[in-house]
């Protein structure tokens, strides 16, 4: 016993026992975190939006559009357009992130921007937009490199597609559906879709808005499904 400090042995064994937790939580967030003890299965290749146009990384407004931030084009595929999504499939894509606004007329858009205004000629809100004015808007006019020109203007005419329009080209992929919005009818109407057997083989998954997540998966239990922070 020391008899100068009746403590001591009791404070070394109380940090012993401190390190010891210590570490077992550090242990424990490793393996929430690892993927040595994820379930073993395929790994997929997945294509975000198909092949697509990159843009500078640079710090920048949040509210600017990146189409006017893309880098020197090296090719001219547009994303979220079914030539965009044969490329990626041919590339060795099994899956394919694609996103989707449920327009008046019922018929999702599959495109990426709330509004218009970025990468179309056309202006207003995507979903508010009937899906025969956002068929003939071209997809590709807003995209620049410095500014002044516009490589890609012209060429994505008619190229935004409907979500049917994708899975009856049946591209030979499975596709990870992104909600934009928070409305519980997109998650209907999207479960209501997945009836048919050909359409349900090809949805791997949804994400985004958590109010049409959770209201498909729960009218689609073997739906798979993440969810955002919106």
């Amino acid at each position: 016993m020391n008899l100068l400090n009746p403590a001591g042995p009791r404070w070394r064994c109380g940090l012993i026992r401190l390190r010891w937790i210590i570490l077992g939580a550090l242990a424990l967030i490793w393996a929430l975190n690892s993927s040595l003890l994820a379930p073993t299965g395929e790994t997929r290749i997945l294509a975000h939006r198909g092949v697509h146009q990159t843009h500078s990384t640079a710090p920048r407004d949040g509210s600017a559009s990146t189409a006017q931030f893309m880098d020197a084009p090296t090719h001219g595929f547009i994303e979220n357009t079914i030539p965009s999504m044969q490329a990626a499939v041919a590339a060795g894509a099994q899956a394919i992130e694609l996103d989707v606004h449920l327009t008046p007329d019922n018929v999702f858009a599959v495109f990426h921007d709330w509004t218009l205004d970025c990468r179309t000629n056309g202006q207003g809100v995507t979903e508010k937009t009937p899906f025969d004015t956002l068929r003939g808007l071209d997809i590709g006019h807003g995209y620049t490199a410095d500014g002044s020109t516009y490589p890609l203007r012209g060429q994505g005419i008619g190229l935004m597609p409907s979500l049917r329009a994708v899975l009856v080209a049946d591209l030979g992929a499975q596709y990870l559906v992104n909600f934009k919005s928070k409305r519980a009818d997109e998650g209907l109407v999207l479960a209501k879709m997945l009836e048919t057997p050909a359409y349900a083989r090809q949805i791997w998954g949804v994400y985004g808005g958590s109010v049409p997540t959770h209201t498909a998966i729960n009218a689609a239990p073997d739906l798979r499904g993440t969810f955002a922070h919106r």
